[in-house]
């Protein structure tokens, strides 16, 4: 019998991906990877309702179309569970791209369309690459945080950015593209928000494992 199987069932962590809308599928694989290749004690599952994510260590919420994102929560009567997961300081919660809008305190532009989960004390500009169109992947050294990230394939889809950091004490950039605009950044080591989409990067879920050592297993 292994130690696994005979672990508390209580002690392992659980990774919620939210599942209004947008890239959730493709968090859920490279995360299920990761535990397989790793033998981690999580389990991961897609959120939808309240219920599902009361049982939740940690959140990640998905990119795709923020300001459907935002409706539908409302609608659904899912944003103050949402609110209240995010600002409990003992979850981690990692937006990318939409959700790094969702989780952003401002909206710079159309910020009449969404209701921000006014989490992450930064100002954020909305489709800061352009559209469509102008989507690209950059090879990205995010190796000053995340061990082993020298050559990571970021994917930018009409990407945000954060174009102010309203509490520097707080909110720590990561990442910085060489035309100085801000694409991750952490605050006080529970959140993380990152404008590129790291779901997409094919076959590659080190920036997913460095999610799971850091914030949600605390390996790091």
């Amino acid at each position: 019998m292994t130690t696994s199987s005979v672990q508390d069932p209580s002690s392992v962590k659980s990774i919620g991906v939210l599942a209004l809308q947008g890239a959730f599928a493709e968090h859920i694989q490279h995360l299920q990877k990761c535990i397989q290749q790793n033998n981690y004690r999580l389990r991961v599952f897609p959120v939808r309702t309240a219920k599902e994510l009361c049982q939740c260590d940690a959140l990640i919420i998905p990119g795709g179309e923020s300001t459907s994102m935002s409706l539908i929560a409302q609608r659904t009567g899912m944003y103050q569970p949402l609110y209240d997961f995010v600002h409990n300081p003992e979850k981690a919660v990692w937006g990318t791209c939409a959700g790094l809008i969702y989780i952003a305190q401002q909206v710079v532009n159309e910020k009449e369309l969404i209701k921000p989960l006014e989490l992450l004390k930064v100002k954020v500009k909305r489709n800061a690459f352009g559209r469509q169109a102008q989507s690209f992947i950059q090879d990205c050294d995010f190796s000053s945080f995340a061990p082993g990230c020298t050559d990571f394939p970021a994917v930018f889809i009409r990407a945000p950015v954060i174009e102010q950091i309203l509490d520097p004490k707080e909110v720590k950039p990561l990442y910085t593209l060489d035309n100085g605009l801000i694409v991750a950044a952490v605050q006080n080591d529970n959140i993380l928000a990152t404008s590129f989409h790291p779901e997409l990067a094919s076959e590659d879920g080190r920036f997913h494992d460095w999610f799971i050592r850091k914030f949600v297993l605390k390996l790091l």
